[in-house]
């Protein structure tokens, strides 16, 4: 009897150290979640379309965009360059709550200046007053130190399946993403961004990557 006691006591004890642990979340349903657990660039979902935005440039003409927004919103990428010098219209995207991730510079340029990224996202933080779950690089290239600053931050690389500016509309493919460029040599008019939201349905980033699988980008070592 005693030494039933004893077990009872034992087993108890180790439930209790043990159960937080037990029924803690998984870190990808977190709102600072991870995708991948190693560092790598998502590219592509499993079905649906997702619309993302670089914007770099402009003050009207991404006023206007903002205006024809409907849900669901594309995942804007913002330069904090930008951000700094239009912070009525980062206002405007926090008001209406517009799903927003870091822009950052050409990829090579984290691998002359390792401190970039975390001034970058000190200043995106600043801005929009929450740390973004995506980043994306101009030119979607990202070596492996910025990977893993990227995976230590808990911050998702994402690319791109189509890069679309205008002509033809892309056709549609189950998981793509699609980026539009905004910036001062390469932008899209708002009535191309418009033809191409009206030609299908879209859905969130988010929507389109919680799903079974997943495409990556390997990136050499």
């Amino acid at each position: 009897m005693l030494k039933k006691i004893i077990l009872l006591l034992t087993l108890c004890f180790l439930l209790i150290l043990y159960l937080p642990q037990l029924i803690k979340p998984s870190p990808a349903l977190t709102t600072a979640f991870r995708l991948t657990e190693n560092p790598t660039v998502i590219v592509r979902g499993s079905q649906g379309s997702a619309l993302t935005i670089n914007i770099s440039f402009g003050e009207q003409e991404v006023k206007d965009l903002l205006e024809q927004l409907t849900q669901p919103y594309p995942l804007l990428f913002v330069d904090v360059e930008w951000a700094s010098r239009f912070p009525n219209l980062v206002e405007e995207m926090k008001k209406r709550s517009l799903p927003v991730a870091l822009l950052g510079q050409e990829g090579n340029r984290y691998e002359v200046d390792r401190e970039l990224f975390e001034q970058q996202l000190d200043q995106f933080e600043t801005f929009f007053e929450t740390r973004p779950l995506w980043f994306r690089t101009v030119d979607e290239q990202f070596p492996q130190p910025l990977l893993h600053k990227l995976n230590e931050a808990e911050i998702n690389a994402l690319g791109s399946t189509v890069h679309w500016k205008e002509g033809a509309l892309p056709k549609p493919a189950a998981g793509d993403i699609i980026s539009i460029p905004h910036h001062l040599d390469e932008r899209a008019q708002v009535e191309d961004i418009e033809r191409l939201m009206a030609s299908r349905p879209f859905q969130s980033v988010e929507d389109l990557l919680f799903q079974p699988k997943i495409k990556t980008k390997k990136i050499p070592k």
